[in-house]
C-alpha cells in the first residue's frame, strides 16, 4: 500500500462527503463515486437536517451526537459555505410525562433543556396559532441546508486534492481474498486501497456484493416546502402533528413523522394535507404558497443505530450508514478518516460498529 492511502468513497450525501473531506485532511488520496448527476445524494436532499441530540437516546449515542454537534461547530469555521442555523429548538411532540421523562434524564446528561410555559412559547415563537400550555426549549439545537453543506464539504474535498466522479454507479464491490481491491461501475473498474460504502439506501446492496448482509429499512420520508416566505420562524417546531422550520432562503419545510410517513399512492395529496397543517399552526399560515413536496427514504440499519467502522474478514473495507446522518456527519467524518489513515479507535463509535451485524449472523 502507498504511503498515501487511496481511499474511494461510494456516496457524495453529506456523510460521502465529509468522509472524503476528512480523509483529504488526513492526508490521503480520495475517490469519491456518486451516482448521480450531482453530489449531494438521496436522504440528505430530503433531509429536515434537524442537529440535535433529542428523544430515543441512550447515554452513549446521546454522547456521540453532542459531540457531533460541536464538530458542525468546527466545520462552520473551517468549510466555506457552511452555515448552522443555531435558532434553538420549541418540541411537545409527546404526552406532558414523556417530556417530562426526557427533559429530567437529557438534562442529568448536560442538555440544556428549559421548561416553558404557553407564553414564554409564545414569546419564543410569536407566529404560532395555538401555543401548547408547556413545551420544552433546547436552545443549542439548529439546522443546517443539507445540500449546501454536503455540496460545500464535497467542493472543499476537491480543492483539497479529492477527484469527484459522478453519474458513476458502483455495481459490485471487488476482492480478492479477505482483501477490497476496488469497485466495479457502469463504467469501468476502479482500484483502490479502502473503499468505504457510504451509500445510504443502497449500503446493504453493495456489500452483498462482498458477501456480507447488513439488516436495512428504508422508511420514506415526506416533507413539504413553501415558496419563499416574509420570516415566520425563528427556530424549529416540533409538535405532535408535524414538525416545521423555515430555511436560510425564507422556505417554510415541514414533514410529518421521524420514523418514516408512507404517503402511500397518493403522494401529492399527502402533501397537500400536510402544507395544510402547517398553515393552520401558524397565524398568517393561509398566505404561505405551497412549491413542492419532496419524498426520500431513510437508510436505518437494523437495531436503528448507525453501523460504522471496518468490515470483519475483508481488510480494507468499511461502511458508514445511518438514519441520523445529518447530526452525526461531521463526528463521523473525523473519526473514520483518523481509523482508516492511522488505525486510530474512537471509543464513541465502538457501540456502533458494522461488525455487531456480522457477529449476531454468525452467532
Amino acid at each position: 500500500m502507498a504511503d498515501r492511502p487511496h481511499v474511494l468513497v461510494i456516496g457524495a450525501g453529506i456523510i460521502g462527503a465529509s468522509l472524503a473531506w476528512h480523509l483529504v485532511r488526513a492526508g490521503a488520496r480520495v475517490t469519491i463515486v456518486e451516482a448521480g448527476v450531482a453530489p449531494g445524494g438521496v436522504a440528505t436532499a430530503n433531509s429536515f437536517a434537524w442537529l440535535n441530540a433529542t428523544w430515543g437516546n441512550p447515554e452513549p449515542y446521546f454522547r456521540l451526537r453532542i459531540r457531533s454537534m460541536a464538530e458542525w461547530r468546527r466545520l462552520e469555521s473551517e468549510v466555506a459555505g457552511i452555515r448552522v442555523a443555531w435558532a434553538g429548538g420549541l418540541i411537545w411532540d409527546a404526552p406532558p410525562e414523556e417530556l417530562e421523562t426526557f427533559a429530567r434524564q437529557h438534562s442529568s446528561w448536560g442538555y440544556g433543556i428549559r421548561r416553558v410555559d404557553r407564553a414564554e412559547v409564545a414569546r419564543i415563537e410569536p407566529a404560532l396559532a395555538r401555543p401548547p400550555e408547556l413545551a420544552l426549549h433546547v436552545a443549542e439545537e439548529g439546522a443546517v441546508e443539507p445540500l449546501v453543506a454536503s455540496r460545500a464539504l464535497t467542493a472543499a474535498a476537491v480543492e483539497g486534492g479529492a477527484r469527484l466522479l459522478t453519474g458513476r454507479r458502483v455495481v459490485t464491490l471487488r476482492r480478492e481474498g479477505n482483501t477490497v481491491t476496488g469497485v466495479e461501475t457502469d463504467a469501468g473498474d476502479l482500484p483502490a486501497d479502502h473503499v468505504v460504502v457510504a451509500a445510504g439506501v443502497e449500503t446493504a446492496t453493495l456489500l452483498a456484493s462482498a458477501g456480507l448482509a447488513l439488516p436495512l429499512t428504508t422508511p420514506p420520508g415526506l416533507l413539504v416546502a413553501s415558496q419563499p416566505h416574509e420570516k415566520l420562524l425563528n427556530g424549529l417546531v416540533m409538535a405532535p402533528e408535524l414538525h416545521m422550520r423555515q430555511t436560510a432562503d425564507g422556505r417554510l419545510v415541514a414533514g410529518g413523522d421521524f420514523e418514516g410517513t408512507d404517503p402511500g399512492e397518493d403522494a401529492a395529496g399527502a402533501a397537500a394535507d400536510l402544507f395544510a397543517k402547517m398553515q393552520g399552526m401558524l397565524r398568517s399560515g393561509g398566505a404561505l404558497k405551497f412549491e413542492r413536496h419532496l419524498l426520500g427514504r431513510r437508510p436505518v440499519p437494523g437495531d436503528e443505530f448507525p453501523a460504522l467502522g471496518a468490515a470483519p474478514g475483508i481488510d480494507g473495507l468499511h461502511v458508514a450508514v445511518m438514519h441520523s446522518g445529518m447530526t452525526l456527519a461531521p463526528a463521523v467524518g473525523l473519526f473514520l478518516s483518523r481509523e482508516i489513515v492511522t488505525e486510530r479507535r474512537e471509543p464513541l463509535l465502538e457501540p456502533y460498529r458494522f461488525s455487531r451485524f456480522v457477529e449476531d449472523a454468525v452467532a
